[in-house]
C-alpha cells in the first residue's frame, strides 16, 4: 500500500476544519495524513489543536508592511521545505500571490462558507440573509489566482429559517463544511480528484457543476 497524501494544512484561527481533517485520517485506510499546520498567526486556536494530536506547527507571520508577494516568497519556500502532496486552506485568511497559487496549481483547496459563485470573500452568511435566500452552504474548491473562483469540487446546501440570526446560520453552515472537506481530500489522497483544464476532474470525469453531499448520500 501507498502511503497516505502529505497534507499541509493553512490557518488562521480556532482550526474547526482543521480538527474535522485531523478526526478523518485517523479513520482506517485513510488515504491522506495532515503532515503539519501552518498559521499566519501565533495565536490561531488551531495551532493548538494540531499540537494535541502530535502534529508538527509552524507559524509564518504577516508583518505590517509586508506585501502579498514577498509573503507569498516566504510561504513558498517554507511549504517547499516540507514538500506536500497537498495544500488545504482551512480558515486562511491572506489572499495568496498569483505566483504562489500557479506554483501548485492543482493541489490548493479550499472550503468556503457560500454556495459559490455566490458571496465570494467576507460576511457570506449575512450577504444571503441579506438577499433572502431561501438556501445557503458551503462549497470545496481548488485554488485560483481570482478569489474564491476556482474550480467547485462539491457544495452542501440547507434551509435558511424564517428569522435566523446569522451566528446560527454560520454554526449550521460550519458543521456542513466539516463533512465536505474531508471528503473532497480524502478523494484527492485517493487520486480521483483532480484539477485539469480548469475543471475538476473525478474518476477522470469532468465536473460540469460541483457534486452535492444530499445527492451522493442518497445514491
Amino acid at each position: 500500500m501507498s502511503d497516505p497524501c502529505s497534507v499541509l494544512v493553512l490557518i488562521s484561527g480556532r482550526g474547526s476544519n482543521l480538527r474535522s481533517l485531523i478526526d478523518r485520517s485517523r479513520d482506517p485506510g485513510s488515504a491522506y495524513r495532515v503532515a503539519a499546520v501552518l498559521s499566519d498567526r501565533a495565536d490561531a486556536g488551531g495551532l493548538a489543536i494540531a499540537a494535541q494530536a502530535g502534529i508538527e506547527t509552524e507559524v509564518l507571520e504577516s508583518r505590517p508592511g509586508t506585501d502579498r508577494d514577498a509573503y507569498g516568497r516566504a510561504l513558498a519556500a517554507t511549504i517547499t521545505r516540507r514538500a506536500p502532496d497537498l495544500i488545504a486552506l482551512a480558515g486562511f485568511m491572506r489572499i495568496l500571490s498569483a505566483g504562489f497559487v500557479a506554483a501548485h496549481a492543482g493541489r490548493i483547496l479550499n472550503i468556503h462558507p457560500s454556495l459559490l459563485p455566490k458571496y465570494p470573500g467576507l460576511h457570506t452568511h449575512r450577504r444571503a440573509l441579506a438577499a433572502g435566500d431561501a438556501e445557503h452552504g458551503a462549497t470545496v474548491h481548488f485554488v485560483t489566482a481570482a478569489l474564491d473562483a476556482g474550480p467547485a469540487v462539491i457544495q452542501a446546501r440547507l434551509a435558511v429559517l424564517a428569522g435566523e440570526a446569522e451566528e446560527r446560520l454560520a454554526a449550521r453552515v460550519l458543521a456542513l463544511e466539516h463533512r465536505i472537506y474531508p471528503l473532497a481530500v480524502r478523494w484527492y489522497g485517493e487520486g480521483r480528484l483532480a484539477c485539469r483544464d480548469g475543471r475538476a476532474w473525478l474518476d477522470d470525469q469532468p465536473l460540469a457543476e460541483p457534486l452535492r453531499l444530499e445527492c451522493l448520500e442518497a445514491a
